[in-house]
């Protein structure tokens, strides 16, 4: 078929055709795991279907004009490009694979259990399904873009089929799904449809194998009776199950469900009725049904190499995977400790605190009074509130629990969340000034005094001296003294964002002959950095703004219009292109060693060539920057890494490899389209294999080797990788420091230990 993929038939390049959420199901039908039998509408029949309706410019306009920020804007061009997709007659090569699959789903062999020989003797031609999105943007690696398109249950005949088809297409094209793209720079994109046996789920649920909230390496499962979308909508107090990676029942808490979605054999719709009295505060899920979900859980979590957000189903006591997705959020694990007594109480599930006004939202009518900064109160989010949630500062609820719409879309969004507080919405009065301990779940009246929290759960010990340096990356000077203590230096200084601070494009005030005020922007920014860390090296980059970045600055109208920035005029190309700003930030640095900050060194970023190197070198000795200053590079293209051996001989003090940039270029890999997007990663063998090349060239040369891209701060066997490879340091996010220091520590141990043995 030219429309029709089965999830059985999906392989690794059917990621562009089927999407996130149907390449997942296609990966663990394979894995063998019990998946409703299914088939996928492919995009290649809705990029067609737009292009036989000659709506597809129509609608790309309509999206490109619309102000996402004005939720009246929004609404009107949803409800026009939704309307222009659900009038157009589907093309019949595309209705007829359609109905062809869905015969052959409602009567194939596979499916003839007792359900299926009901169907059929009751002379009911086809099968219940369940129609489902699966966008190019959606359950990607870095986010899960959750609850944007529609899911349609219990759809059964051809025309409902076509229909509901229809609908989900439509869909891509929600309000919030056209905000979250916007928010999340994700512009080409595409749909795919599920078509899949409908599971009359007695019992639903959703399992995490990390902790979202804490980050601890338990699996969580939350469960209630009947569909799943009663839970995820968090109108019940689910079950939840804490099970240790071993198997161990860490802890139980039984919720009180007094609603439910089932299917209605009458008409079979989806109805919600009333939990029988005996089973509101009865468990779910029973020891063994927990204990099947944490191994499927763990061998997803393998297979995949990350943590696994896993939606499961049960019917006539059998366990079906319905989807999985990679955990897209990392729980923050510092804590805080607020003064006063709290007003209010609930589970902490997106970890953080703040303070702001309450606006209570019992309407879709009142999400306009929230306005940026307010604390949202409200029963329960829905992903049509994302815009709204984006304004707030924290959000409460009444109902919830850790795998609700509020608590995904919270953590990825960073902001922190309560849910299942019961009674937020009575307790609490619109114009309160309130503060948010999501850490622990509760809310204070007022501004409440918070104390800073450390770094991490843990201080480094006395004894976990680690022989691969530990660096931070930063951009600004926050916390200075206490990160100053746990690391070895910066490998990382950003100075784009004291750019942007001060509202003011360089190259605008070069060009009117104020160099002195850039010099004077960059000296104040980088001097409490170097002072904090003195005599610990700081390695500040050059300029590497891309043309799209400073777009806003004043004077920032002048840049050049790009179609890929990342591969445009930007790094040591456009330094070397306007000297003198390069000459400026050389002079702010050259001042700074006059002051005796001799520990702020240069790193130049997005060189190709040695003859880029040798003329930065040259400028700088016209600037008369001093010998105690180290000039090092950036690897972040194949081509530095390949001729590594001719920086090192050029004179180069250090390397550092920007991972994100290095990966993207050596896989052709946009990491920010969301058709790519999953073929992005670090690991990849050709990305590592030319890591260890440079390392081990730049050994033998006497040259710092370090790290700064993202990689080490999130994937563990990358650090391994790292420190078995012989990098000298690696560079992390303020809040990776005390992890990736105490893995390094295990693996340096570890490889101490094979030594003697061997030995």
């Amino acid at each position: 078929m030219e429309y029709i993929l089965w999830l059985d038939q999906i392989k690794k390049e059917s990621f562009n055709l089927v999407g996130g959420k149907a390449y997942n199901l296609g990966i663990i039908t394979q894995l063998k795991l019990p998946v409703p039998l299914g088939f996928n509408i492919t995009t290649k029949a809705f990029d067609e279907f737009l292009e036989d309706a000659g709506i597809k410019e129509r609608i790309k306009k309509l999206i490109e004009e619309c102000d996402v920020e004005d939720t009246q804007k929004l609404t009107e061009t949803s409800d026009e490009t939704k309307n222009l997709i659900v009038n157009q007659e589907m093309p019949t090569r595309i209705r007829s694979e359609i109905i062809e699959a869905y015969r052959s789903l409602s009567y194939s062999n596979k499916i003839l259990d007792e359900q299926a020989l009901r169907l059929i003797a009751s002379g009911r031609d086809f099968a219940l399904v369940a129609v489902r999105s699966s966008a190019t943007a959606e359950d990607l690696p870095n986010a899960s873009f959750a609850g944007q398109q529609m899911t349609y249950l219990n759809v059964k005949g051809v025309k409902d089929l076509i229909e509901s088809v229809k609908k989900c297409w439509a869909s891509l094209y929600e309000p919030r799904a056209i905000f979250y793209r916007a928010k999340n720079n994700v512009s080409d994109v595409s749909i795919c449809v599920i078509v899949q046996r409908m599971i009359n789920s007695e019992k639903s649920g959703v399992m995490f194998t990390v902790n979202p909230t804490t980050g601890e390496d338990s699996i969580i499962i939350e469960a209630c009776w009947g569909l799943g979308e009663t839970l995820v909508q968090g109108e019940i107090e689910p079950d939840s199950y804490i099970i240790s990676k071993s198997g161990e029942m860490i802890e139980k808490t039984i919720g009180r469900k007094e609603k439910r979605r089932i299917r209605d054999f009458a008409t079979d719709r989806t109805i919600e009725v009333p939990v029988p009295r005996n089973l509101v505060d009865a468990q779910i899920l029973t020891e063994q049904e927990i204990l099947k979900l944490a191994d499927y859980g763990k061998l997803l979590e393998k297979h995949y190499g990350k943590a696994q957000d896993v939606e499961f189903a049960i019917e006539n006591n059998r366990i079906y995977i319905v989807q999985t997705r990679a955990v897209t959020t990392q729980a923050k694990t510092e804590e805080v400790e607020l003064k006063g007594e709290p007003i209010l109480k609930g589970l902490g599930s997106s970890p953080g605190v703040a303070t702001g006004t309450v606006k209570i939202v019992y309407t879709v009518s009142d999400l306009a009074k929230v306005q940026k900064g307010d604390i949202l109160v409200t029963r329960m989010t829905s992903p049509d509130m994302v815009v709204t949630m984006s304004r707030s500062s924290a959000i409460i609820t009444d109902e919830g629990g850790v795998t609700c719409h509020a608590s995904i879309v919270g953590r990825e969004m960073e902001l922190p969340v309560i849910v299942g507080t019961q009674n937020a919405t009575k307790i609490l009065r619109d114009g309160q000034n309130v503060t948010v301990d999501a850490y622990h779940g509760l809310v204070y009246l007022g501004g409440v005094h918070v104390e800073q929290p450390e770094l991490a759960e843990e201080q480094p010990s006395e004894g976990m001296i680690t022989a691969t340096k530990i660096k931070v990356n930063l951009a600004f000077p926050e916390r200075l003294e206490e990160i100053s203590n746990k690391t070895d230096g910066v490998g990382l200084l950003r100075i784009e964002h004291m750019i942007t601070k001060s509202g003011m494009h360089p190259a605008k005030l070069i060009k009117e002959g104020r160099e002195e005020e850039y010099v004077k922007i960059l000296m104040d920014g980088i001097r409490p950095i170097a002072t904090a860390f003195n005599p610990k090296p700081v390695w500040a980059r050059t300029l590497d703004a891309r043309s799209d970045e400073f777009r806003n600055l004043e004077g920032g109208e002048e840049e050049p219009k790009e179609g890929n920035p990342m591969l445009g005029w930007h790094g040591i190309r456009r330094s070397l292109d306007e000297p003198e700003i390069l000459k400026a930030e050389f002079e702010a640095i050259k001042r700074l060693h006059e002051e005796s900050l001799t520990n702020v060194h240069v790193m130049l970023p997005f060189v190709i060539n040695v003859e880029e190197f040798i003329k930065a070198k040259e400028i700088s000795r016209e600037v008369g920057l001093p010998d105690t200053c180290k000039l090092g590079i950036m690897i972040e293209t194949p081509a530095a890494a390949m001729i590594i051996e001719d920086f090192c001989k050029a004179g180069i003090d250090f390397i550092s490899f920007g991972s994100n940039d290095l990966s993207q270029l050596t896989l052709g890999v946009d990491r920010n389209n969301a058709k790519l997007a999953v073929l992005f990663t670090e690991t990849h063998k050709a990305v590592k294999k030319m890591m260890k090349y440079a390392i081990k060239v730049c050994k033998s040369h006497n040259v710092e080797s370090s790290i700064c891209g993202e990689a080490p701060s999130n994937i563990p066997e990358f650090v391994e990788f790292l420190v078995r490879t012989g990098i000298d340091s690696i560079s992390v996010e303020i809040d990776a420091i005390n992890k990736v220091r105490r893995e390094v520590f295990e693996f340096e141990r570890r490889m101490l230990l094979e030594l003697a043995r061997k030995k």
